[in-house]
């Protein structure tokens, strides 16, 4: 199954953070197609203007092509399906993100054990 990966997943990722474990390296290396969505970098934006993180944006958005990742764009199908996805957690671009996961049957790599409820689609890292 393809991947998409949770905002943090990614940034980790980037920066070969020691949170991520080899098995998980691993996991999004040999995965023939693993996304990153338009959203997430939407977040990061926000999160550098709020001075919450430190990272240049233009860089993160080359690094998903560098890393042979795909853009995922958020569509309206993805925006429809959160009318049906439950309120166990209320931060929209989780939401959104776990929208896209089933809308488009893939797994979202996560530690946010708040995502945990909504089932297999959300793949929770050691």
């Amino acid at each position: 199954m393809n991947l998409l990966l949770d905002t943090h997943v990614f940034l980790w990722f980037v920066i070969r953070s020691p949170r991520l474990s080899k098995t998980i390296y691993h996991q999004i290396e040999t995965t023939p197609v693993v996304y990153i969505s338009a959203a997430s970098l939407w977040e990061i934006v926000i999160k550098i203007q709020l001075n919450k993180l430190a990272a240049d944006p233009n860089e993160l958005a080359a690094k998903i092509a560098d890393s042979g990742f795909q853009e995922l764009p958020v569509s309206v199908l993805h925006t429809l399906a959160l009318e049906r996805l439950s309120l166990h957690h209320r931060d929209p671009f989780d939401r959104i993100l776990v929208a896209q996961a089933q809308v488009e049957h893939l797994r979202m790599l996560t530690c946010d054990a708040s995502l945990k409820p909504y089932g297999p689609v959300c793949q929770m890292l050691p």
